[in-house]
């Protein structure tokens, strides 16, 4: 059995795993932030996401309900909050408009019709299983663990802002509208972490439940991970696009044969 880490210990083996292996790290996300992806692998890549942006505020209210204490129910409500926002879409008060009314603003300027992406329609098939998956594991297990695998917020502004200098340097569609989002989430993902990590650390008594925590992070990382392999293996190469996702119009797909 593993020794029971220190929290200063346990804290670093949690970071470690984004420094080996948080998605920023994935080709494609290189090739997006480098300006090497033309416009429709964008669109395809913010089409998917956009399944994962809508399913956070199920994750975390499936979280939620897994919490018998109110003072942590109302702790984590923000985070339903900031992604469904407190304003309904086209009015006007900046404050109050949610992560997915932001990132639909990216989808608009990516040319995307808005309800298609709403529709869900486009998705690779492992973008479906790989977010069902996380929602899945928050509700089956432990309040700990399903805490734990939200700290890839750890590691996330790092790669917004990334993504805005890159973005802002290659891609025309990038302005304050379509770059929302990520500047948005330069605040509230470390407000976000600071709670969630304090709590693992705290709550994390026996070597075991860290050891827990620490597999819920890797999850989390794999998942994300996966995604983008998904997006690579489609949109990038060897560009098989599965029937029914979503085509580029700037992009002649190899079609998969009988």
């Amino acid at each position: 059995m593993t020794e029971l880490m220190s929290r200063e210990e346990f804290r670093a083996a949690l970071y470690a795993i984004g420094e080996r292996q948080y998605h920023d790290l994935h080709p494609f996300h290189q090739l997006l932030h480098g300006g090497k992806l033309q416009k429709g692998q964008i669109q395809a890549w913010a089409l998917n996401r956009f399944y994962y942006q809508v399913s956070i505020p199920r994750k975390d209210l499936t979280i939620m309900s897994r919490m018998d204490d109110p003072a942590l129910r109302r702790a984590w409500l923000q985070r339903v909050l900031d992604h469904d926002g407190l304003t309904q879409t086209g009015e006007l008060d900046e404050t109050k408009v949610g992560g997915i009314e932001r990132w639909l603003r990216l989808t608009d300027g990516l040319g995307l019709d808005r309800d298609y992406v709403k529709s869900l329609e486009g998705l690779l098939p492992a973008t479906r299983f790989a977010v069902d998956a996380y929602v899945n594991f928050v509700r089956d297990h432990s309040l700990l663990e399903a805490v734990a695998s939200s700290l890839t917020e750890l590691f996330a502004p790092s790669i917004h802002r990334e993504r805005i200098a890159g973005f802002e340097r290659n891609y025309t569609f990038a302005n304050d509208s379509t770059l929302s989002y990520f500047r948005k989430r330069l605040d509230e993902a470390p407000r976000d972490v600071e709670f969630g990590l304090d709590y693992v650390l705290t709550n994390a008594h026996t070597a075991e439940q860290q050891q827990q925590c620490l597999r819920a992070l890797r999850f989390k990382t794999e998942l994300l991970w996966a995604q983008l392999d998904a997006l690579h293996h489609a949109y990038v190469t060897p560009n098989l696009i599965p029937p029914g996702a979503f085509v580029p119009a700037d992009m002649e797909p190899t079609r998969y044969s009988r």
